[in-house]
Formats: structure tokens, sequence, C-alpha cells
């Protein structure tokens, strides 16, 4: 893998235009171009520099010599974690997530918490029919402010008449922040684990809650066999044909912000558009960055679990601004990591930010 890494690395023209795509670049110390030139020559790259990185993969999908940057930057993760030359908190969450499955380190047996207390009863995957499993994603299944998300999604589902069930305590963390922290083995570890548990309950279909999620097990698990689905393009064409009909009206301005993980490395545009423009009253906003062209958040990468020391205005910090520019009362995305990095900031504006299943929550 090293040797391919180092081949790539080699086919580099130094164009730049990893380094002009990458939303990082020109404000922090973290230059695409420059890592690829060091590499090319083998020489040493400052400790703290790789983990500037987003992993929102626009210099991966924007170079003309097929490089793959984003990769190589996981390797370049790959050795510092490796040598243990890595931050406290990134060490903390690999070894939570080795411990209990979840990079927060919560009890795993609280997994399933999210849906012990609803209304409507929810089976294990095992007891279904049609065997479609419902992925929370640990984020979605500890985080207080996030774990309204898969309740919501589920709630829709069962109002739709779509049958799925869960894994509760068995699910365990997909390993997309994992891998591109540059653990591999725990990587691997978490993707053998999910392989068996799906093995096991004859599962066929997994509906994502978390673009992070989708992508990993639909791009980096190999061929399961099984089909993968962000819940964004289940509940589109129930939307969009009628099978699910909003009853209340949102008369309010949103702007919709595209996941890197869901838009631009996985081309999930129009369905999350298509569920909004079906919502009465409301009125969709686009930002002066979006679709493929969206500006990272900064919520992925890892990045979740350790802080850059930042002198400059952040990713989320402009974002807000520029929904602030363009008149929107509302932030709406699809992605939990998005929701948690954008509130911050969109807060002190005085503007909110909401997953889409939240508004779909107060129109059904």
């Amino acid at each position: 893998m090293i040797a391919q890494t180092q081949t790539r690395v080699l086919t580099c023209i130094q164009c730049g235009k990893c380094t002009g795509s990458c939303p990082e670049s020109g404000r922090t110390p973290f230059n695409v171009r420059m890592l690829m030139r060091k590499k090319q020559f083998q020489n040493a790259i400052e400790e703290s520099i790789p983990w500037y990185c987003t992993s929102c993969g626009s210099c991966t999908i924007r170079c003309p010599r097929d490089v793959k940057p984003s990769e190589v930057i996981i390797e370049m993760r790959a050795a510092l974690v490796e040598n243990g030359s890595i931050p406290v908190t990134i060490q903390k969450a690999l070894e939570n997530t080795f411990v209990q499955k979840n990079p927060w380190g919560r009890s795993r047996a609280k997994r399933g918490a999210w849906f012990e207390k609803m209304d409507i009863e929810i089976p294990h995957v095992s007891e279904t029919e049609t065997k479609r499993l419902l992925f929370a994603c640990c984020i979605q299944a500890y985080d207080p402010r996030c774990m309204v998300i898969p309740v919501n999604v589920a709630t829709i589902l069962k109002k739709a008449g779509i049958e799925f069930g869960v894994l509760g305590e068995e699910e365990a963390c997909c390993g997309n922040e994992i891998r591109r922290i540059g653990e591999s083995g725990l990587f691997e570890e978490l993707q053998e684990e999910n392989r068996a548990t799906y093995e096991e309950y004859g599962v066929k279909e997994i509906i994502a809650l978390s673009p992070h999620c989708m992508n990993a097990l639909k791009k980096e698990y190999g061929d399961l066999g099984i089909k993968i689905s962000h819940y964004t393009e289940v509940l589109a064409p129930m939307f969009t044909y009628g099978t699910v009909v909003p009853k209340g009206s949102y008369n309010k301005k949103v702007i919709y912000h595209d996941p890197c993980f869901l838009g631009k490395q996985n081309g999930i545009f129009d369905e999350p558009r298509d569920i909004l423009k079906s919502v009465n009253g409301l009125e969709l906003l686009e930002f002066s960055r979006s679709r493929d062209n969206s500006l990272c958040c900064e919520g992925g990468g890892g990045r979740m679990f350790f802080e850059v020391e930042a002198t400059y205005q952040r990713n989320a910090e402009v974002r807000v601004q520029d929904a602030v520019n363009r008149g929107a009362e509302e932030i709406v995305t699809s992605c939990p990591f998005c929701v948690m990095t954008l509130e911050d900031p969109a807060t002190e504006k005085g503007i909110k930010v909401k997953e889409l299943s939240e508004i779909l929550m107060e129109v059904l």
C-alpha cells in the first residue's frame, strides 16, 4: 500500500488544483501541494500539519493525475499513529472505539437508548421479513443533540409503512473517522465485526442515517452484497410521488448545506432538496458555494475529536455568515457532524441549524 502511494505521489505535477480546492489551504499552515512535494522527496513533515485535513475529498476529486492526496494524508496520519505521535484527544477516541465501539467511550449497552423510549416498537433486524437495517451511527446514538435524528427517521419510516429493524447494542462504529485518523488496524477490526453481524442476521439492506456511515459501508467495506442508502434516498421518492404528504406548512426561508460525504463524495445532491421542495410554504435558498463546490464545515476527518489552533475564521463561521447574507432563517443539513459543527456559530448569529428530519417532523 505504501509503495503504491509513493508511486502515485511521484506522478504529481504540482499543478496546485488540490491546494486551490482545499477548504483549509491559504488560511492555515495546511498546504496539500506542498505536502505532496515533501512526500515526493520523502522530506520530514511537521506532526501537527496532517491533522488540519477535514477529509472533504475535494483534492482527490479534482486531481488530474489521480494521486488521491486525501489518501496520502491518511497514510501520513497512519505513520504518526504508529509512532504514537498523536494528540491526546485522538488517542482517547481510538481507545474508546476499541473498548466500547464508539469514539465517545459511552457504554455499548446504551447504544439503543434512542429507541427504547419511543412510543412505537422497533424490532431487532433479525425479526423482520425484509432484513432492512436502520443504522444509527455513533454520534446519533449517544449525543443528546443528535439522538432526535434516528427517532425522527424511524417515526417517518413507520408512518410510510416501511419495515425495518435495528441492532441495538450489537451495532458498532462503522469506522469511517477511525480510518481517516489513520488507525487502519482498528478500522479492519470494526469492519470484520460489522460484516459478521450482517451475515449472522442475513441483512439485505442498510439505511444509514449519517453520510459518514453510508460512505464507509458503501465504499470501504468491499462488496457486502447489501443495498446501502442514505435515508434521504429512501424518503425522497415518497415525498416526490405523494406516498408521504406533508400536512402542515413551514413558512420560512431555509438554506441547505451539502455534507461532503453525502454530496461531493457520493453524488447525493437532489434527494434532500426534493424533500424540502415538497414542504408547503418552505422557500429553499442556496449558498454561494453549493453542491459539488460546497464549503466543508470542518467536522470530518477526525476533526470532531481534535481542535486545531484557530487564529483564523472557521469554515462554519463563513458558512453561517453566508446564510445570514442570503436572508436565510434556518440552515438545514442531513449530516449530524455538520449539525454539531455549524450550531455554535449559528447560535451566535441568531440563526437555527436543523437536521432535515427535524423539519419533516414539524409538518407531518
